[in-house]
């Protein structure tokens, strides 16, 4: 059955509601002054710039909480070296909460390949290195050192995705849950709005925070399983055909029937059954593996799963993708379990999901009064995420898709929720009467994934009892509602708002629903794609594909198909901007070849490319470290998954995608020649590469040199796009600011970690990189 919760706004206020409605959350003492303060309730502090806008965590949760009656302050990018700017407002009466921002900051910090960064998209002036490493960890000691008794409650996309022992690319070793190396006293993961508004009006009423261990979507540390729960034990993969004793002071009954030696179902009793040890405290029932047939029959409120301790899965990659497999298939909110894992000597509780918001929850969180800018002690300075998204709308939240690389899925949960259009029309026209410098042009209507708005299950039943991990992987589930029609709908009463003349589609299309309903594709492609539409097929090889849980080439030729009869009957040139990902677990050096070959077939040439980024939580990280699939079951002897780890194997992969790059083609011929494929070595049409220079450089159809290897690429990339396909021109991209504020997209700069758009072009064609591309001649436009 669906699980519910109260309304998001039922609760009675709190005291200090009295205070009424801040301007902006005050960050420094004089603004507390202004408004009559003298200390705060909740005190959030953020890796990111205070922005007043929807799209940034500390807004929402800081907004929210003062529409309960709270007093919020907010202390945005502290000095982390001492505790200085943490004792900025006080001591806050209730809580610290801590987020390293909209971005993981590992992910803000570092490339895929570990390089620095040296620009950060949240803060005023793009500058970097405001921010620490590990955010979440450093704030919350901070915190501590500076008011020792004062609870930390920590959230956002870095603690969320930590949550449990996870493996951590930049060290390349699994770590501990985040709750214990931050020393918080509790952490909220996903979308956090009922966790913290319940979480704080019961602190409000004087409960401790050590009480407060049943709350959906958090985690917390404990001694063991709670008294009263029925604990399945899903610590190892491979048991014994034999189960000569349960092991545990508690054996599990059902029906009065029990598992002998021989596995067989018995109506004897267990060696070692023992009655229940009090007759006012229920024990706790543990479930070995090989009982497990019956787990259906219990009551998911009452049931928790007992993961491989992090002491194994740190030592042992296997048990470490088996645990992540677990934690996939408790991600539905309507029938996960709790989970634990032990560390050490404590255990990492982990309740289930939380609730997904209704629409009019939805539409009251997005409607609090937000300035919708940076706060005024920035003076004017630019912050390049805030331009990306000043004047685009959030439509809807959550991703169905479950692509492995994304961790969308992991913070956000895969059931849609989606805003009333008439809550998102009201955005629109709030942008156009209070965004400074509005030019009439809405960025964007999205979210996680455009075309997702209004898109759930046909059926509330079977959506609570699902378990699968994408609803469109291997195909399109039949109960999917996928009727765009509320969608094109609103493009169209947007559309009509005056004083707005573009409506912009910006966010990641899922070309393989869009094709389902060729009345949205045609009212995309008609009135909302600015000349160029990004789309993400991410390969062309099946077994990369199943790797990542994406449709195969078949649905984007549909779509593209589509793109270009609707581009032409509506008499613009559009063109599709596909993308790509190097270096996926699963994914062969033959496969990058056989991707480049496609791409040379279709005359792309891509600069912009992107490299799989080993996000904490994904399953193709599990992949990645464990080399192993937990798409299926794991085991010691199940088949190993092939992963590019090192630096060389990436670039050569990456190298595949930028086959016309000459920096690109001493690399390329030396794979080549190992793969045994000199033949794609020439100036055919069917070449890849040409051949090294016999002088100074390697001559092409038109007589002119160039050196094999030398040069920027970009200087060279005419004249081998002339040599390889005698194309006439080549067109370059503009540039644009730095990526949506989803990380949250929740969304970040991760190449193949699929949380944001930085990496990517706006339908518009901007990108922040140089993409370029030819566009096939054969090919009616």
């Amino acid at each position: 059955m669906p699980v519910s919760a109260p309304n998001l706004f039922s609760f009675p206020k709190y005291w200090a509601e009295c205070y009424g409605t801040a301007p902006f959350l005050p960050t420094s003492r004089e603004e507390m002054d202004r408004l009559g303060w003298d200390t705060c309730d909740v005190i959030i502090v953020t890796g990111d710039a205070y922005v007043d806008h929807p799209s940034f965590g500390m807004a929402v949760m800081g907004r929210l909480l003062e529409a309960q009656g709270y007093r919020v302050g907010v202390i945005a990018q502290p000095d982390w070296r001492d505790t200085t700017d943490f004792m900025r407002l006080g001591k806050p009466n209730l809580y610290f909460g801590i987020t390293a921002g909209n971005m993981d900051s590992l992910i803000n910090a570092y490339t895929a390949d570990l390089r620095i960064r040296h620009d950060d998209a949240y803060t005023p002036g793009g500058e970097a290195g405001k921010r620490p490493n590990r955010a979440v960890i450093v704030y919350s000691q901070k915190c501590k050192e500076a008011w020792k008794e004062v609870p930390v409650v920590i959230g956002g996309i870095e603690a969320s995705l930590r949550r449990i022992a996870q493996y951590d690319y930049w060290s390349d070793k699994v770590r501990r849950s985040v709750l214990i190396d931050s020393t918080a006293d509790i952490l909220l993961y996903g979308n956090a709005e009922r966790a913290i508004v319940d979480l704080t009006h019961r602190l409000g009423a004087g409960e401790p925070v050590s009480s407060i261990t049943d709350l959906r979507g958090t985690a917390i540390i404990t001694q063991g399983t709670p008294p009263g729960f029925t604990e399945l034990d899903s610590s190892r993969v491979d048991w014994p055909g034999k189960i000569d004793q349960i092991p545990s002071p508690y054996e599990y009954v059902h029906d009065q029937k029990n598992v002998d030696a021989e596995g067989n179902i018995t109506d004897e009793p267990l060696q070692g059954e023992v009655e229940q040890a009090s007759e006012t405290v229920e024990p706790i029932r543990i479930v070995p593996m090989p009982l497990r047939r019956w787990e259906e029959d219990l009551d998911p409120a009452k049931t928790c799963i007992r993961l491989p301790s992090f002491e194994k899965v740190s030592k042992d990659s296997v048990l470490y993708a088996h645990a992540s497999r677990v934690l996939h298939q408790e991600s539905n909110p309507h029938n996960a379990r709790a989970l634990i894992q032990k560390h050490g000597n404590r255990h990492i509780w982990v309740n289930p999901p939380p609730i997904p918001l209704e629409t009019d929850e939805m539409d009251a969180v997005f409607g609090l009064p937000y300035q919708r800018i940076p706060h005024p002690s920035y003076n004017g300075q630019r912050i390049p995420a805030y331009d990306m998204i000043k004047t685009s709308v959030n439509i809807m939240r959550g991703c169905f898709g479950g692509c492995t690389f994304c961790s969308i899925t992991e913070h956000e949960g895969r059931i849609i929720q989606s805003r009333s259009q008439e809550s998102i029309l009201r955005e629109i026209e709030e942008i156009r009467d209070k965004v400074p410098g509005f030019t009439g042009t809405i960025s964007d209507l999205g979210g996680p994934t455009s075309n997702m708005y209004k898109l759930n299950c046909k059926d509330p039943e079977i959506q609570a009892s699902c378990r699968r991990l994408s609803c469109v992987y291997p195909s399109i589930c039949p109960n999917l509602k996928t009727d765009h029609s509320e969608t094109t709908q609103l493009y169209r009463k947007a559309r009509k708002i005056e004083g707005v003349h573009t409506i912009a589609i910006a966010s990641g299309l899922r070309y393989d629903l869009a094709v389902e309903d060729p009345e949205y594709v045609k009212e995309l492609v008609t009135h909302h794609v600015g000349g160029y539409l990004k789309i993400a097929p991410e390969h062309s090889e099946q077994g990369t594909l199943s790797k990542m849980m994406k449709p195969g080439m078949g649905t984007y030729e549909r779509f593209e198909k589509m793109f270009y009869q609707f581009s032409e009957e509506a008499g613009k040139k559009q063109y599709l901007i596909p993308y790509f990902i190097a270096a996926h677990p699963g994914c062969e050096d033959e496969d990058m070849m056989n991707l480049a070959r496609w791409l040379k077939e279709h005359n792309f040439e891509v600069d912009q490319v992107q490299t799989f980024y080993p996000s904490p939580m994904s399953l193709a990280t599990a992949m990645y470290h464990s080399e192993r699939n937990p798409l299926k079951k794991i085991g010691y002897k199940t088949e190993k998954v092939y992963t590019p780890k090192n630096l060389e194997q990436r670039r050569t992969q990456k190298a595949f995608l930028r086959y016309h790059d000459p920096e690109n083609w001493p690399r390329l011929r030396e794979a080549l020649k190992q793969m045994g494929r000199e033949d794609l070595i020439g100036f055919g049409t069917k070449a890849l590469v040409p051949p090294p220079s016999e002088g100074s450089g390697a001559r092409t159809k038109s007589g002119a040199r160039t050196k094999s290897g030398g040069g920027s690429g970009r200087a060279h990339s005419a004249s081998t796009a002339k040599m390889a396909r005698g194309d006439k021109r080549q067109q370059a991209l503009p540039k644009s600011g730095s990526q949506r504020s989803k990380q949250t997209s929740e969304a970040g700069k991760q190449g193949g970690h699929r949380t944001s758009s930085k990496h990517r072009p706006t339908s518009s064609g901007s990108t922040n990189g140089k993409s370029r591309f030819s566009r096939p001649k054969n090919k009616k436009r």
